[in-house]
């Protein structure tokens, strides 16, 4: 092929619009402006995170800013190619009807999921690194992207839960204002037992455990008179980043519960039965027996 051939090739008009021809040439240099620019931008946008977390600024806040500033750069430079190019934007009017028609079709969820990606980003009610509880699944924000948010579960699972559900549903986020969470280990002990040395000991257990926060204070709560035991209730807060950490310091707990009351001989309770036999008991004997 000839150069003469190969500029004929490129310089052969596809369409024109409003007496502007588009040509393969420009057919073919759009994507690979395109292709420069993503580069760039992404190069670009990996100097500017690092560098916003050197100031350490919390990861929601720089994920919010590199979003911000990908979505400005590709929309200058875009229109900037255009410019160069010489191609008008009312060329792509087709293409915004295209859009429409696809918007009246189906697409209402997925622009509903973008607008909701960047209201979590931009009103921040849920972060990245936020201790979640959807539904019965709880984890741990990873990020939130444009459609939707990436949950880690406790079992170490991947949730994608789309943006308008976060928004538009009940979500607990239990590290919205502060880390601290509430929980509970609750035991029985056997009647007869002293209520004020088992008090005493598990406030102990509470007060030495170094993951059990002073304040807001613990407490001891004598809960019920069970059908088999004297139930009460150990109510602590902790700093805790997931589920999976408040069921050690449960465990851990339990255990120091258990060493201490048999140390000081507390009976843990367990279920039991008293059996009253009204009248006389009679023995059977079969016809094998007697023989």
């Amino acid at each position: 092929m000839t150069l003469a051939e190969l500029k004929s090739i490129l310089s052969f008009v596809l369409f024109s619009y409003n007496d502007v021809q588009i040509t393969v040439l420009k057919v073919i240099q759009v994507p690979l402006i395109l292709l420069i620019i993503w580069f760039t931008i992404s190069q670009v946008g990996r100097l500017i995170k690092k560098a916003l977390l050197a100031q350490k600024l919390g990861p929601d806040e720089v994920h919010l800013f590199t979003r911000i500033y990908l979505v400005i750069t590709i929309a200058v430079l875009v229109f900037t190619s255009l410019e160069i190019l010489n191609i008008p934007l009312t060329a792509f009017a087709f293409v915004s009807g295209a859009i429409a028609i696809g918007v009246g079709f189906g697409a209402q969820n997925i622009i509903n999921n973008f607008i909701s990606g960047w209201i979590l980003m931009w009103e921040r009610p849920i972060r990245i690194g936020d201790f979640l509880e959807v539904g019965d699944a709880k984890g741990v924000v990873e990020t939130i992207n444009t459609r939707s948010t990436r949950i880690r579960r406790n079992d170490g699972v991947h949730m994608l839960v789309p943006n308008s559900q976060l928004l538009e549903n009940t979500v607990t986020n239990w590290t919205l204002i502060d880390r601290n969470a509430r929980s509970s280990v609750n035991v029985g002990v056997a009647y007869g037992s002293d209520v004020i040395l088992v008090e005493k000991l598990i406030k102990q257990v509470l007060e030495q455990h170094p993951a059990v926060l002073p304040t807001p204070a613990s407490m001891v709560l004598f809960d019920d008179f069970a059908e088999s035991s004297l139930t009460f209730s150990a109510i602590f807060w902790v700093c805790a980043e997931s589920e999976t950490m408040l069921r050690q310091v449960r465990s851990d707990l339990r255990f120091s519960i258990y060493k201490v009351f048999k140390a000081h001989n507390v009976t843990i309770a367990f279920p039991q039965r008293d059996l009253h036999i009204d009248g006389e008991i009679a023995l059977l004997r079969t016809k094998k027996s007697l023989k």
